[in-house]
């Protein structure tokens, strides 16, 4: 059912369809923007997380060296006893020597499990410091993420609301214009639709169409194209659109504001790679 304004109407659908591609790039960006504001507090609790690892394996390793001292304090007890049943100078001299290197042995482990405490208590600091800084960046980030969903959201309407209104106006187009429509526009071409200017030219390449033709244009003899480059003319008047009015305006990427506990997470780290250095 072919209307009087087909190429009004059709002009409609491609107003419509470069506010969808407005829309839609729009959109793709959130999905960066979220990660973009995030990426401080994913940063921090990452290095949490590496650091308290590392803690939990200097613990492990005191532990190991505890269990390796009692084990060798065990030894050298028993060398003890051993030392009151020795019946020559020789044999004593070989339960000395032993002796001896045990308790070197349990030494090194001793001064070892010190020094390996002392970093905990350092580490265990700097983990809960870390700790403070991820929770106060996490909670910059929220209010922002929330902000950011939401306006994601409203564009996400709009566009519902733009397509649903496409939809509509497509309704009311003959399927032979239709079909030439969404033939250019499946194609990716932007320009379908363009007026036919005062002086007998295309609007869109400005090649200059021929007389008959532009009787018929004036005329609105049906669906006419452009020999030159393709498009449909029109002298309807430009349809006004007013599918943007409400919808929040997109920051520009580089306005997301980083979070101030990022410098606090570089000064943690250099702490904390200070103390495994000294291991």
């Amino acid at each position: 059912m072919t209307s009087t304004y087909t190429t009004g109407s059709l002009r409609e659908v491609q107003k419509l369809d470069e506010r969808i591609r407005e829309i839609q790039k729009g959109l793709a960006t959130f999905d960066e923007r979220l990660l973009e504001v995030e990426e401080p507090a994913l940063a921090l609790e990452s290095e949490l997380g590496q650091v308290t690892e590392r803690l939990s394996q200097m613990k492990a390793d005191v532990r190991r060296l505890e269990r390796a001292a009692d084990d060798k304090r065990a030894r050298a007890e028993k060398l003890d006893q051993r030392m009151n049943k020795v019946s020559n100078l020789r044999e004593e001299a070989a339960v000395h020597v032993e002796l001896d290197l045990l308790k070197r042995a349990i030494d090194a482990d001793e001064h070892e499990a010190l020094q390996l405490l002392d970093q905990i208590r350092r580490t265990e600091q700097t983990v809960e410091e870390l700790g403070a800084s991820a929770r106060t960046a996490r909670a910059e980030v929220e209010p922002r993420q929330r902000t950011l969903r939401s306006d994601r959201r409203a564009y996400s309407d709009r566009m519902e609301l733009l397509l649903g209104r496409r939809t509509e106006v497509l309704a009311h187009v003959g399927p032979p214009e239709r079909r030439v429509y969404e033939a250019f526009h499946g194609s990716g071409r932007k320009v379908v639709v363009t007026s036919l200017l005062d002086d007998g030219a295309c609007g869109h390449c400005f090649g200059v169409i021929p007389l008959q033709l532009q009787n018929e244009i004036r005329r609105r003899e049906g669906l006419i194209r452009c020999e030159n480059c393709g498009v449909i003319l029109t002298t309807e008047p430009e349809p006004a659109i007013q599918d943007l009015e409400g919808a929040p305006d997109l920051p520009p990427l580089d306005a997301v504001p980083k979070a101030a506990s990022a410098s606090g997470s570089e000064v943690a780290a250099e702490g904390a790679t200070g103390e495994s250095g000294s291991a």
